[in-house]
C-alpha cells in the first residue's frame, strides 16, 4: 500500500508518518538556491538535526498536514 492509498482510505495521522519514515534510504541530490540551503543548515542545527533529518521532518510534516485537508 502507498502514500496515495493510505490516504484515500482514511489511514490516520499517525499511520501516514510511519508509512513515509520506513524504509531503504536513498541518496537523492536536488538543485536548491544557497541562501535556501544556508537557512536549512542553520535551522537544522538550531533543531540540533543533521541537515537530512530536518528535511526528511519538514517534508512528512507537509504531506501528512495535505493529506489531512484532502480528506
Amino acid at each position: 500500500m502507498g502514500f496515495r492509498q493510505l490516504v484515500d482510505n482514511g489511514a490516520d495521522r499517525t499511520a501516514i508518518q510511519t508509512y513515509l519514515a520506513k524504509g531503504d534510504m536513498l541518496t537523492t541530490t536536488i538543485r536548491i538556491p544557497g541562501n535556501l540551503k544556508d537557512t536549512i543548515t542553520e535551522e537544522a542545527l538550531l533543531s540540533g538535526m543533521s541537515v537530512s533529518a530536518y528535511i526528511r521532518q519538514c517534508v512528512i510534516s507537509h504531506l501528512v498536514n495535505q493529506a489531512g485537508e484532502a480528506r
